[in-house]
């Protein structure tokens, strides 16, 4: 029981906007109000569906020929319309913002207390003795009342609506006897069906069952609250991993039939995409940390949305460089073509990034970049509880020496004479103009080598 009560404790309430868990970051805990603000939307749903198969079932039940018009049950089908009236505005409610306690509180009340008036209104409907109505099948729609409130992932409020059902139908058995006195009352099973007698046992069979289905779908709740508020944690952690990791290597990581362990790796023809800012790292030494995250960050605002759009992922940030990868995390048939065409159009669009800096800093910036085709292994590296999804190979380690070598070459990108060929044969046409570069030595690397500039 102490158990219980602690798990239970664990749910505070704060007006009318969920239960919060006092440890779930904010940005986790709006997600949860938005899915419980879904949740009331669904119960109020319900709940419409309820009161109209309330209504058609009192239209069609049979009224005796001789009953009088007062007899009819005129305060039924008011009690049915106001509360249609009711459910109508809590759905409306619903749809605008969270619902306060005080409102899903009455609704429950509500419910109850409609379905038990209906209830005890079937004897006079059909004529007979006020015992008759604890017989009526519409009792389970107590259970119905009871069952819709696991919809919100909070045990009060299934507690809230077993207990009231419960109260109802002791309510409910105490005005029939009421109404003939102990006369009413046996002890044997076979009056109790076949007369208009009440059996105190099955009566109470009948709130037992109630309380024992409210605990067991209170048990449920609490055990599912816990599970919906670590799904809505796995949501959110989901949606970090994707921005830190980029949408390829998260999707890899959370779609996996097995646990990533250190050295499993996948052979790819993929390209290596290298970025860096000329000049930068003297210039950063006279900013403020504010200035060269600024600088950065405005940078990346314009290309890395250009290396999406042509299928690249961000392997890395490497201080004022950037590592993005073509066919790696998934293959591709044009990496080479995407990595060439992303490269162009980097190129492009960090001309005016150069030309910001340069009118705000005194000082102009040139972004480098070159790509490389080949075979990679897009590999998990580190151990235990430390790992990190990468690409090693020679196309990583040549890409990184020749977009240093843009400095050398006096040019803004640089792929291979292999590479661009390659890119051709995918699809590649060059934006602008290209040039052969024959039989250049590239620091790093032992023979020469065929290079383009391009952008």
């Amino acid at each position: 029981m102490s158990r219980l009560a602690s798990i239970l404790g664990l749910v505070q309430w704060r007006g009318g906007k969920g239960t919060p868990l006092p440890q779930l970051p904010q940005r986790v805990q709006r997600l949860v109000d938005a899915q419980e603000a879904e949740s009331e939307r669904l119960i109020g749903w319900v709940q419409l569906l309820v009161v109209v198969l309330l209504g058609l079932l009192y239209a069609a039940a049979p009224r005796p020929n001789d009953a009088p018009a007062a007899m009819l049950g005129e305060p039924v089908p008011m009690a049915l319309a106001a509360y249609l009236v009711f459910t109508v505005g809590r759905l409306l409610l619903a749809y605008r913002g969270p619902l306060p306690a005080a409102l899903l509180f009455a609704s429950i009340l509500a419910d109850v207390g409609l379905l038990i008036g209906l209830i005890w209104s079937f004897h006079a409907q059909y004529g007979q003795p006020a015992p008759f109505s604890l017989k009526v099948p519409t009792f389970v729609y107590l259970f119905v009342f009871i069952a819709i409130r696991v919809l919100r992932f909070d045990a009060r409020y299934v507690l809230a609506a077993g207990l009231a059902a419960a109260v109802g139908w002791i309510g409910l058995v105490l005005a029939v006897l009421w109404s003939g006195g102990n006369e009413l009352v046996t002890r044997s099973f076979t009056e109790y069906l076949s007369q208009s007698r009440v059996l105190i046992g099955a009566e109470v069979d009948k709130v037992a069952t109630l309380l024992l289905v409210t605990g067991v779908l209170g048990l449920a709740v609490v055990r599912g609250r816990r599970l919906f508020v670590a799904a809505v944690r796995g949501e959110a952690a989901v949606a970090d991993l994707r921005r830190f990791l980029g949408r390829g290597v998260s999707d890899t990581v959370v779609s996996a039939e097995a646990e990533a362990i250190a050295g499993l790796a996948h052979e790819r023809d993929a390209a290596i995409m290298m970025l860096d800012i000329r000049g930068f790292t003297q210039l950063s030494a006279r900013l403020t940390p504010q200035q060269v995250v600024g600088v950065l960050t405005r940078l990346h605002a314009r290309i890395i949305p250009l290396v999406r759009a042509h299928n690249g992922i961000v392997d890395k940030f490497l201080g004022d460089g950037v590592m993005v990868t073509f066919g790696a995390v998934r293959s591709s048939t044009r990496a080479a073509a995407d990595g060439l065409i992303a490269l162009e159009a980097v190129l492009a669009a960090a001309r005016a990034w150069e030309d910001e800096t340069a009118a705000e800093l005194g000082e102009r910036l040139v972004v480098n970049g070159a790509v490389v085709a080949g075979p990679v292994m897009f590999a998990v590296v580190g151990a235990l509880d430390r790992l990190e999804y990468t690409v090693i190979g020679e196309a990583v380690n040549l890409a990184a020496k020749l977009e240093k070598h843009n400095k050398a070459e006096a040019t803004r990108g640089l792929t291979t004479a292999a590479t661009a060929m390659l890119a051709r044969s995918q699809g590649w046409e060059a934006a602008g103009k290209t040039d052969l570069l024959g039989g250049r030595r590239v620091a790093g690397v032992g023979a020469a080598m065929d290079l383009v500039a391009v952008g």
